[in-house]
């Protein structure tokens, strides 16, 4: 009987040993697939969203330049300040993900923006290059809304389709910023 006892003792101690190396490896492998969780909707939601912000960094860099209210240089600082490290952080992903990089966003970009909710046409880019003072921040503080708005779009189906945690995550955050940036373009075109 003892001898019995220690030799189903001896063979759950040997399953139980076998079994928590297999699950041992097994989390480790899912943890590293965890990392690089990721779906169609993250990966079109980073190359749609670099070229889409590379747009607002090119409008907010022209403020600096043409606009005459203080207000609006402002805030054109801090889009690109928030919307510089973003395209850093998506393109990262897009690399660590091994899906290409949007070729839009290299140099001398279409700015016709295609299914691109919020960008603007090359003429829209154009006018808006050519205004100054009054005139080119009203031109961008209506530009801007548009654009915003159509980010906060692309944003919301990445919260909605979206698989990734860190790119969704990303999309509440520009949800919520360009949210609050559109409420205060509103208050300055008002006044």
């Amino acid at each position: 009987m003892k001898r019995t006892l220690m030799s189903v003792a001896f063979a759950v101690v040997a399953a139980l040993t076998v079994a928590g190396c297999g699950s041992d490896t097994d989390s480790n492998d899912s943890t590293a697939s965890n990392g690089a969780q990721f779906n169609d909707a993250d990966v079109a939601f980073a190359q749609s969203m670099i070229p889409h912000h590379e747009q607002a960094v090119e409008m907010a860099t022209m403020a600096q330049e043409r606009a005459s209210s203080t207000e609006v240089k402002q805030l054109a600082d801090k889009i690109a300040a928030a919307q510089g490290p973003e395209i850093d952080t998506m393109t990262g992903w897009l690399e660590d993900w091994g899906q290409e990089v949007s070729s839009d966003s290299m140099g001398g970009m279409d700015h016709s923006g295609g299914d691109m909710p919020g960008m603007m046409s090359d003429t829209d880019m154009e006018s808006l290059g050519a205004a100054t003072g009054a005139e080119f921040d009203q031109m961008f503080l209506q530009m801007m809304i548009e654009h915003h708005t159509g980010a906060i779009e692309m944003a919301q189906t990445e919260q909605q389709d979206g698989e990734n945690p860190d790119a969704i995550g990303l999309a509440e955050k520009i949800e919520a910023d360009q949210t609050a940036e559109i409420a205060q373009m509103e208050d300055l075109l008002g006044s």
